[in-house]
């Protein structure tokens, strides 16, 4: 069978959305190409942004390939599956350019793991895999696209009702194979992702090493994927990164939700020649560890701090165990083995500006960078989310949304800073 496996040309314009707007290797399409081609299928990843290619092209180049079914992710790489653009209209785009050529339709993300129903509505596609997607894209296959075979997959019905089968699921994910990519993607890929110690001095790719998070902080958009923590294991990992060496490769960026302390792999990281970044909690790290993660070639911590009081890290269900004085001090340790920590904050009730100023003037003078607090956007897979509102419907992105502008007149200095409403995005969407 053929599969095509689409990572859509991304648009970011008027979105709210606050990842990185650079290409990503799309992992989750490349662990579905594995598996695929394990079981004998043919599977191509087309990916808009590596591949320089706009949605039309793309729509073009999946119909010459002439596939038994496409999949389309409706998030820029698992990355940025907990903060992904709330707009379908880049996955929807594509699949007007697709236009009926591309065999089965099957979206993958976020969108279609919380909220089904209006998923397929607006895309107008065939099927929407619910929580993490490489396996249950491998099942569907193996059962020759009987989309009633499989769990986690939902659909519509003659009628326009909703067919579930089961809920969200997680994939195995310890025993994934290493991936591969094309030489030429690697080439391409210069972005090194969330890295400011200096510049580029050759490709960057994205991996991971484990998935999920022990944590159930109220903000984090993961309660319909990429939840239950599982680290992966180490020898397919180093066959990856060794892989990813070959081609060039200096530096990695590892997606895990939380990078927690492990030693055998940040030894054997020490013995490659290459740098790597990284998004943790400060308070998990010894100061022997943070020693051990800089000489490893760590060159970057994305560090959650969130709020600089007991009580909002406790509204934040952060579970933290120390002072704000005592992660001070941890995130001023990172530093001195690590070229650049930042400290994440999030915009709380219980934070005064002129403390929550004073705080990033003492980071700054330690070499440690604390952002201007964010404003949080109620994600429907988020514990937030659910506390304002109750479990997701169909309207959930539309509400959080609307909450979302009415509640902020000012955003992070990577948003738009006039971020259209929701529908006013989704308007291209044929099928809305």
């Amino acid at each position: 069978m053929r599969i095509a496996l689409v990572n859509p040309a991304w648009d970011y314009t008027n979105s709210i959305y606050f990842g990185c707007r650079e290409a990503h290797l799309p992992l989750e399409l490349g662990y579905a190409r594995a598996f695929l081609l394990a079981t004998g299928h043919e599977a191509v990843i087309f990916d808009g942004q590596l591949e320089e290619r706009d949605n039309q092209a793309l729509g073009d180049a999946v119909a010459a390939f002439a596939p038994d079914v496409t999949v389309v992710a409706t998030a820029p790489t698992y990355l940025f599956w907990r903060c992904a653009p709330p707009e379908l209209r880049v996955p929807a785009e594509f699949l007007a350019h697709l236009d009926g050529r591309g065999g089965m339709t099957v979206a993958v993300g976020p969108h279609g793991s919380v909220t089904p129903r209006p998923t397929l509505q607006k895309l107008g596609c065939d099927l929407v895999v619910m929580g993490e997607c490489e396996e249950t894209i491998a099942e569907l296959v193996a059962a020759n696209l009987d989309r009633a075979a499989v769990s986690g997959t939902a659909w519509l019905d003659t009628a326009g009702e909703l067919v579930a089968r089961g809920g969200p699921r997680a994939s195995t994910f310890v025993d994934h194979p290493p991936l591969s990519w094309p030489a030429e993607w690697v080439k391409r890929h210069h972005h090194h992702h969330h890295r400011f110690d200096g510049v580029a001095d050759g490709p960057g790719a994205e991996v991971e090493a484990s998935r999920g998070c022990p944590y159930n902080c109220s903000f984090c958009a993961k309660i319909d994927f990429r939840d239950k923590y599982r680290r992966r294991a180490l020898a397919p990992l180093l066959q990856e990164i060794d892989g990813l060496i070959a081609q060039g490769v200096t530096y990695l960026y590892f997606i895990d939700e939380i990078f927690l302390p492990q030693e055998p792999l940040l030894r054997a990281l020490a013995e490659r020649d290459v740098r790597f970044g990284i998004q943790t909690r400060i308070d998990l790290w010894k100061p022997d560890m943070l020693e051990l993660l800089g000489a490893a070639g760590c060159v970057s911590i994305e560090a959650g701090v969130e709020s600089l009081t007991v009580e909002g890290r406790a509204a934040l269900d952060k579970k933290c165990r120390m002072t704000t004085e005592e992660l001070t001090d941890r995130l001023s340790h990172a530093r001195r083995f690590v070229p650049f920590v930042q400290a994440n904050l999030i915009e709380t009730v219980s934070d005064d500006a002129i403390t929550v100023e004073r705080w990033r003037e003492a980071m700054r003078a330690a070499d440690v960078w604390a952002n201007d607090p964010v404003p949080l956007y109620p994600y429907p897979s988020s514990p937030d989310y659910r506390k304002l509102w109750g479990a997701p419907d169909d309207l959930a992105w539309e509400r959080a949304h609307a909450h979302y502008l009415e509640a902020f007149r000012q955003f992070s200095d990577i948003q738009e800073q006039m971020p259209l409403p929701l529908a006013q995005l989704e308007a291209s969407c044929s099928h809305r």
